[in-house]
This record gives structure tokens, sequence and C-alpha cells, in this order.
């Protein structure tokens, strides 16, 4: 399903509409160990701005706050009605005095300011909540999601869903949902709670169409939509020719798995597609994703992907992928 950048897709039964490609901030919060200083930051916004990008996504745990914080400063000043923000509650961010001299040691190059706890509980969201709107400097946020509840289930849907459920009743947040980085959980809350979308990470790509069997066909039937993040598998996807220290879920990716992207990127060459190409494209047409979320530390990446999001594929590619292995029989449909 090609999407020109103009285009908005509604979120389940909200009104809270995103674009066809999103921003995600975890790398202006210095993720991956590596440090973007404030004018990269506030740069790769506004680029995403100009590229026709309307969807933001952050968390508290990008950065102990930081990504937060540098969306909301690039954001200002820009037609609020015009682009959605989500975020994030499930992990409560507290200030350590006696981690001071000391650094993140989540994957963030930030000081350890503050540690992380998990709270799922009613008041944890709230709180979350709370502190969110004051880094981003907003009065409100669009979408909220329970970030990685994987193992508080029990807490995130009986008690942080429901507050969630509550603060769109009252028209405090306008879409709820979940993000996680596996499928089995996301479809739970398809099902069984009344969420409006889902953020499925790495687990919707040309290396792993695992959620193309169950999942996204349930969140179909249940009008739960679908945002796919980690569509490059932290790496492996990001370049037409993956090398042999390329990364795949941000480690090293196997040699299989690695001949296995290398094979996808012939298919693609011969219908004049790139593989960065192609992992994008090939979320964006499945009927239950409602818009592609990439994350990028530089006013050039996420220029470059938003060009090639928009770009037409051939529907040829995906027939040929799906004859030569490489596609989940169906999936080409």
């Amino acid at each position: 399903m090609e999407r020109s950048p103009g285009t908005r897709v509604r979120l389940g039964g909200s009104s809270v509409e995103l674009s066809p490609l999103g921003l995600g901030t975890a790398p202006l919060g210095n993720g991956g160990y590596r440090e973007v200083d404030e004018e990269a930051a506030a740069a790769t916004v506004l680029a995403a701005w100009e590229a026709g990008v309307r969807y933001f996504d952050t968390a508290p745990h990008y950065g102990l706050g930081l990504a937060e914080r540098r969306l909301g400063r690039a954001l200002a000043g820009l037609p609020r009605e015009q682009y959605a923000v989500s975020t994030k509650v499930g992990r409560l961010l507290e200030p350590t005095p006696h981690r001071a001299g000391r650094w993140d040691d989540q994957g963030f190059a930030v000081p350890a300011a503050y540690g992380r706890r998990w709270d799922f509980s009613a008041d944890g969201v709230r709180r979350s909540l709370e502190q969110s709107l004051e880094r981003l400097g907003l009065d409100r946020v669009d979408v909220v999601l329970l970030h990685d509840p994987d193992h508080h289930w029990e807490q995130a849907v009986g008690e942080a869903y429901p507050a969630l459920h509550e603060l769109r009743d009252q028209g405090v947040v306008g879409a709820i949902g979940a993000g996680m980085n596996q499928a089995r959980m996301l479809e739970r809350f398809a099902v069984e709670t009344d969420v409006d979308a889902v953020l499925l990470a790495g687990r919707y790509t040309l290396l792993d169409q695992g959620a193309a069997a169950t999942m996204l066909p349930a969140c179909l039937r249940a009008g739960v939509s679908v945002i796919a993040a980690g569509v490059f598998n932290s790496g492996i996807l990001a370049v037409d020719e993956p090398s042999a220290d390329a990364t795949y879920d941000y480690a090293a990716a196997p040699g299989p798995l690695r001949d296995r992207a290398l094979r996808i990127a012939a298919v693609a060459r011969r219908h004049g597609v790139g593989l960065p190409q192609a992992a994008m494209a090939f979320c964006a047409r499945h009927p239950a994703v409602a818009g592609v979320l990439v994350g990028a530390r530089s006013a050039g990446e996420i220029t470059h992907d938003a060009r090639l999001l928009s770009a037409p594929v051939p529907e040829d590619l995906w027939a040929d992928l799906e004859a030569e292995g490489l596609l989940v029989p169906g999936t080409a449909h």
C-alpha cells in the first residue's frame, strides 16, 4: 500500500491521525551509547518536519528523559494541531544522587542522574505522564503506550490499562496502546482490551515475518492499528549490502541471516529497489499498519528515509520474494 507524504491514517477508533512515516527519538536520547549534540538533534526533528513527518515517538526511557526534552524544544513553535506525539509509561524516572559521576548502563550515553523503576500502577501511569508533559513542554500528548510490559502483564492490564482508558475517556489523551519487541503479548492487548494501537518493534520485518501469522490479522479484526518500528532490525536492513559486521537486534547478525538479507537485496535490486526501501515498504503495505517508525540521529538520515518511503515499489517485487522462499506465503498479497 503506497501512501503519499500527505496521507493521514487514523489510529483505531480514535481521532488521532499519523503520517505514514514517524520519527523515533531514541537516537536523540544518545541511544546506542552514541552522543548527538543539541544542534544535530534539533536539526533532525526539523528535517523530519520538512520531509512531511507529522508523527514523533518518544519515551522517558530514551536517555533518561533527554529525548523528550530535545523533542519538546525542537517542536516548540510548530503548529500543535498539525502533529502527533506518542510517549510511554511503565518506567518511572527517579533521581539517583548516589550515582553521581556514573553513566547510564542501559544503552544511552547520558549521566546516570536518574534511575528507572518499573511501575505499571495507575498512580505510576499518571506520575509518568505528568513528568513527560513537563519534559516535553506540552499540555497534552496524543498517544500513550505501555512500554515493554513483558514481565508485568497482570499489573499492566489490571492497573495501567484502566488508568489509560480513563484518561482517554476524559480527553486527556487521544489514543492508548502498548509498545513492545514481541508480537504475542501485543496480540493479547488487541484481543483482550480496548486499545487503539500497538507499536511492534522488530517483529514484522523482511527478516522476521512472524507477526503476519496471527497478530496482524487479529489487529485487523479488532480494529487496532499497528505502528511498525524496528523495520531495519537495528541495522542489517538499513544498507543495500549488509557487511560482515552487520547487526541484527543490536547484536552481531548470524551468518545465515546475513545471507538471507543479501538474497533479499539481490531480488530487490532486480526491481530497481534498495534494501532499506524494500524494508520500509514491506511493513507499510500491510493493511493493519498505520505507519512506519524509524529512528534517526541526523537530518540526512530522516530525509533519506522519507524519500525512500515515498518512492514507488514495483508490486512484482513481493511476488518474486515469495517465489524464492524469502517471504512467508501470503504476505505478498
